[in-house]
Order: structure tokens, then C-alpha cells, then sequence
């Protein structure tokens, strides 16, 4: 049985290679060291199976264990509700109400839903958000064993998901009331720590946990600026400006010694940052920084000496990843809220329309295939063993060769 530990979120918990317990992966960066997956798929092709799914939500499955975690939000939105469904089958195991909500306020951007954070699994407990709505972590039996509301007003609804840290669950909270970055207790959901951050505007970002020197540092993506904290006591470490950015989406990335961060609207960069400084370090640590087709919402992914991402309205790039260098740009089409994925030696892009364009890793564009599904597909694709799990807005889809 193949194990392995791995660095930040899940820094001192050992996982079987082939799960997928939280947004973007083992270690929420995109990436799974699993082979043999589908490179083609219909509506019928390589389907294992195609489950109907109650209720709406962007979440991704979280997978642990052969059994998928995610949520939904049913009733009008009012009642928010954690699945668990067999990964072999698609059976639907449990379906628990969360948290009820009375009044779901005024709406929500029309990409976004009511549960888009994705859950994280550690052991026999899953912790899920839905953002201002509340925050709870559940045993896989179906008991809540704690709730936490964290008060703050965004204004397109719930976005980025959780981090978890040793005993810590560090959540990104930014409204337009208020920006702060909060560590909850994993067992009781008590605040361990909460830090303020410079008044700015919303920002809807998951933090990533890195290893800095042998020390952790949580990066966390905010209006106008990005923080590295102390993941431990929520002291800043570094942070970076840039300007009027805000309505932040995509997850930081690590690799190659550097931070790569998206800076939101109205006009994003991607900025390679040294998270090696102290206090302001837009001057002195910004390696590089590229301003064209860089995503709102799509986090970037990096594989091998190459960063690849691609932008809300479907063009893709390929840069070098240590200085910035552009190798190519292709439009591949559609529209993209999804975050890539780098598995079995290829990149996964994925469409709001249910379109996945697959791609080789290179210097040189080179498509491998181009697949559809008839459904709106606005969650990361997530992976486990041999097969893709892709959720629609009516299905959850298990495809595998």
C-alpha cells in the first residue's frame, strides 16, 4: 500500500498516494501521481458510471478511502447539506443537512452557488464551509460535531475553500465589511487565531501552506495585496501589492522557490514572488510578473520547469516557470472557472460548457484530445486510483478507461 507524507495542508498526516482529500489535490497544487487515466471521454465513452446529484453546487469531490465528499445546497438554497457517495459505484451514501439557512440574502454571481467551497477529509471527519453561511466539520458517520459562523459580507456569495495545518483549519474570510484570515481549532472549531488584513474589497482565494526554509508559511490572496502568515499564530510574514486587484479567485502555487499569485480584477497579473522576505516585499521579491491572459478565476498549475494556465475566457499559456519567459498561447475556446489539473503526463483543462481540452507538456503547444459532456461544468476535476470524477450541474461523472 503506497503512502507518502506531504508538505503543508496535510504536513503531518500520511495519505494513500491515490486520494484526493481537498480542492486541487494531496497537496492542492493539481497534481496526482496516478496512471492509466482516460485521455477520451462522451456522454458514453469511458463512463463508469453517471450519478444525478440533488440540489446545486460547485464543490469538488474530495475523495478518501473510496468514498467521495461534497456538498450541495438544497430547498432554494436553503438547506446546506455534505454527500458522500461510493466511489465504486456512485451510490449515494449519506446525504446530511449542515447548516439551514432562512434567508439566503440577495443572491450570488451567476458562476458562483451556494456550495463551492470544496470539503476537506482528514481521517474520520470532514470539514466543510460555506462561506458567511458557516463552517462545521462532520464524522463520517453523519454527526456535527461543531459548528463556527465567522461573520463577514461578500458580495457574490461563498468562494474559497480551507486549508488545513496540523490542528489548524485557516480560512480566507474577505467582505466588503471586513478582510481577515482566521484559524479555527480542527476539533472544537474554537478561533485559534484571527488577523486583520488592510482594508480593501472582496477576494474569494483558498490559502496554500508551504514550506519556506524548513519553516511553514500560509500564503492567502486578498483584495490589493497577498500575505504570508505564520500558519500557527496568524502573524504576517510577507506580503506583496498590486494595486486595484480584488474579486481574487485561483489558489496560489509553489514551486522552483517561488509563489506564483493571480491579482484578481480588473486587470490581472500573475506575479512570481521569493517567500523568503520580511514585512513589504513587492520591490525587493517579485521575480518576474506577466500581465497578459492571466485568469480571474482558474488557479495556474506548474509541471516540471513550465507554468501553465489559462484565462476565464479560454486562452491558455505556457510560460517558464523560473523566469516568466512565454513559450506559447493558444485559444482553446469556452469559457473556464475550473483549475487545471497535471496527471499521467497531461494537462486537463476543462470548460464551463463540458468541454476538456488535454494537452501534452511542452514548449511547443500540442493537443491530445478535445472531449464533451452535455452538461455546465464549473468544478475542478478531481482524480483517484484510475479514474477522473468531473461534476456537472446535474451529474456526478466517474470516467475511467
Amino acid at each position: 500500500m503506497r503512502r507518502r507524507l506531504v508538505l503543508g495542508q496535510f504536513l503531518s498526516l500520511p495519505l494513500l498516494a491515490e486520494d484526493w482529500p481537498q480542492f486541487r489535490g494531496l497537496t492542492g497544487q493539481g497534481h496526482s501521481p496516478e496512471k492509466g487515466l482516460p485521455l477520451t471521454w462522451t456522454e458514453t465513452q469511458n463512463v463508469r458510471w453517471k450519478t444525478p446529484l440533488p440540489g446545486s453546487g460547485w464543490s469538488s469531490p474530495s475523495i478518501v478511502n473510496n468514498t467521495l465528499w461534497l456538498t450541495t445546497a438544497t430547498d432554494n438554497n436553503t438547506s446546506l447539506r455534505l454527500l458522500s457517495l461510493d466511489a465504486a459505484s456512485g451510490k449515494i451514501l449519506s446525504n446530511t443537512e449542515v447548516f439551514r439557512v432562512k434567508d439566503v440574502g440577495p443572491g450570488i454571481h451567476k458562476k458562483n452557488s451556494f456550495a463551492s467551497p470544496s470539503a476537506i477529509v482528514q481521517g474520520d471527519k470532514i470539514f466543510v464551509h460555506f462561506g458567511f453561511y458557516g463552517t462545521a466539520c462532520v464524522s463520517s458517520k453523519g454527526d456535527i460535531l461543531w459548528k463556527q459562523i465567522l461573520k463577514y459580507e461578500p458580495q457574490h456569495g461563498p468562494g474559497g475553500s480551507p486549508a488545513l495545518f496540523e490542528e489548524l483549519l485557516i480560512i480566507s474570510c474577505d467582505g466588503l465589511d471586513e478582510q481577515f484570515v482566521v484559524a479555527l481549532d480542527a476539533a472544537t472549531g474554537k478561533i485559534r487565531w484571527k488577523t486583520a488584513r488592510g482594508k480593501g474589497n472582496q477576494a474569494y482565494t483558498t490559502p496554500l501552506v508551504i514550506d519556506v526554509a524548513g519553516k511553514p508559511q500560509v500564503i492567502s490572496p486578498g483584495a490589493h495585496h497577498a500575505y504570508a502568515y505564520d500558519p500557527r499564530t496568524g502573524k504576517e510574514i510577507w506580503y506583496i501589492e498590486y494595486g486595484s486587484g480584488f474579486s481574487n479567485v485561483p489558489r496560489p502555487v509553489h514551486a522552483h522557490g517561488l509563489v506564483y499569485i493571480c491579482s484578481g480584477f480588473f486587470q490581472p497579473v500573475l506575479f512570481a514572488v521569493r517567500p523568503d522576505g520580511r514585512g513589504n516585499v513587492t520591490k525587493s521579491h517579485v521575480t518576474w510578473s506577466h500581465p497578459r491572459s492571466v485568469p480571474l478565476t482558474p488557479s495556474p498549475i506548474v509541471v516540471g520547469d513550465e507554468l501553465y494556465m489559462v484565462s476565464d475566457n479560454g486562452i491558455a499559456t505556457c510560460l517558464d516557470a523560473k523566469t516568466g519567459q512565454s513559450h506559447w498561447q493558444q485559444r482553446i475556446g469556452g469559457n473556464h472557472s475550473a483549475s487545471p489539473i497535471a496527471v499521467d503526463g497531461r494537462v486537463y483543462f476543462l470548460s464551463e460548457e463540458g468541454e476538456c481540452t488535454v494537452i501534452a507538456p511542452g514548449k511547443q503547444y500540442q493537443q491530445l484530445a478535445r472531449n464533451t459532456i452535455d452538461e455546465r461544468t464549473l468544478a475542478s476535476i478531481s482524480v483517484s486510483g484510475r479514474a477522473l470524477y468531473l461534476r456537472g450541474d446535474r451529474h456526478l461523472y466517474r470516467l475511467e478507461s
